[in-house]
């Protein structure tokens, strides 16, 4: 009497488990641009959100300046001055102010110097890669 043979599972060959392996990583790879572009999503959709709220900050903030100055020219004017007298007084005060920080901004652009020490190197670099080739 011959024994029977035990059934055993077969073993995948090389070229399923290529195909499997193929199939899993572009699987994984399309999973994880998917998860990419839910965060995007949510970041792009804040990110706006922020932008917005800064502009409304932004002007709200332009307005209580130009309410500061009207309130400016009026404690000038309660010293007895014209109210027109006044505005010309805070008009001239911003014109000071402007001016001020336009020397200021004028005197630290001119401190700005091209970086000296790398375009030396990269034309040292540049005469090197000549003599080499």
């Amino acid at each position: 009497m011959s024994q029977p043979v035990p059934v055993t599972a077969e073993e995948p060959t090389i070229g399923k488990l290529v195909v499997d392996v193929s199939r899993d990583v572009s699987t994984l790879i399309q999973s994880e641009i998917a998860l990419a572009k839910s965060e995007l999503k949510v970041s792009v959709k804040a990110g706006g959100i922020s932008i917005a709220l800064f502009a409304v900050a932004g002007f709200l903030g332009l307005l209580a300046i130009i309410m500061l100055s009207v309130a400016f020219a009026y404690f000038v004017h309660m010293t007895g001055l014209d109210l027109a007298w006044c505005y010309l007084i805070v008009f001239f005060a911003y014109l000071l102010i402007a001016g001020l920080l336009a020397f200021v901004g004028v005197r630290k652009i001119k401190q700005v110097k091209a970086p000296e020490k790398a375009i030396h190197q990269a034309k040292a670099s540049k005469t090197l890669f000549k003599r080499g080739s």
